[in-house]
């Protein structure tokens, strides 16, 4: 039988009511393991910490809103594990299944009655003369912003060493094309089919009269570095809109098209397009 980690989110699911509905649905044609923080709510399942529960599952099952699946997409993509997203969110691009239709969604996932999309990640360092100080990975966005209450920052956006442009704004977002229709298409990026593999650049708010967005490869190394034409500031960089670390002058980011795909399964038979339209309309 499929092992099948779910993962709540205890803020959109109240009492778990929805969680209790797929456990008691797949109990006795699964092995569902949850995280024992969860074992005083009374559901038939292997209890494990939320430290094992990845290392005990072919297949997880999210339920929340993309937010909630962007919180647990490193982990599974690192172990090659696909990700089922249940929508308790409001907007719900990678969690298409819709609680109405739960029990349908379930049977063809019993079935095999799915496919599973291959979405590409970043992988983002901070590095300082060439010292790597932190290394991390994003399946939306990685951001470079000015602190809260620091003037403009300038930013030098270049792809294996060839300057593309140079930013005065308050920030630059590498977007994925699965993150494209997150914080990207806020700030005027294009929306991009999430199975291509490319970077957005969109500056936030940038103080130029003349700005677009920036189609790059992912064949190519992008660097973010912030230099001192527009005074002394450091910045915030932060992956899925998680603060990571911060940058000073001269200190760069190094952006690599990541090891791992996020694996996403996919029943429903809207498209991505359909989508966006229902959603962004």
């Amino acid at each position: 039988m499929k092992r099948i980690a779910i993962i709540p989110n205890s803020t959109k699911d109240k009492n778990l009511a929805n969680t209790k509905r797929i456990v008691e649905y797949l109990q006795d044609k699964t092995n569902i393991y949850l995280s024992d923080e969860y074992i005083d709510f009374g559901m038939r399942a292997n209890y494990v910490s939320r430290d094992e529960i990845y290392d005990n599952a072919d297949f997880v099952i999210v339920l929340g809103g993309d937010g909630t699946i962007l919180q647990r997409a490193s982990e599974c993509a690192k172990r090659k594990i696909p990700i089922l997203g249940i929508n308790l969110g409001k907007i719900g691009f990678m969690t298409e299944i819709e609680t109405d239709n739960i029990e349908s969604a379930l049977d063809r996932f019993i079935n095999e009655d799915f496919k599973i999309e291959k979405r590409m990640m970043i992988k983002a360092q901070i590095k300082r003369n060439n010292e790597i100080l932190q290394t991390f990975y994003a399946l939306n966005d990685v951001v470079v912003s000015k602190s809260v209450g620091e003037k403009l920052i300038c930013m030098e956006l270049l792809t294996d060493g060839e300057e593309v442009n140079r930013y005065i704004a308050d920030g630059l977002i590498i977007a994925t094309p699965t993150g494209s229709t997150g914080y990207s298409i806020s700030a005027g990026g294009p929306v991009v089919d999430p199975c291509m593999r490319l970077y957005v650049a969109t500056p936030i708010c940038a103080h130029m009269l003349s700005v677009r967005s920036a189609v790059l490869s992912s064949d190519k190394v992008i660097n973010i570095k912030l230099n001192a034409d527009y005074g002394m500031q450091d910045a915030v960089v932060s992956a899925d809109g998680d603060v990571q670390g911060y940058i000073n002058i001269g200190d760069e980011v190094c952006i690599t098209e990541s090891e791992y795909d996020f694996e996403l399964i996919k029943i429903g038979g809207q498209s991505f397009y359909d989508t966006v339209l229902k959603k962004l309309s």
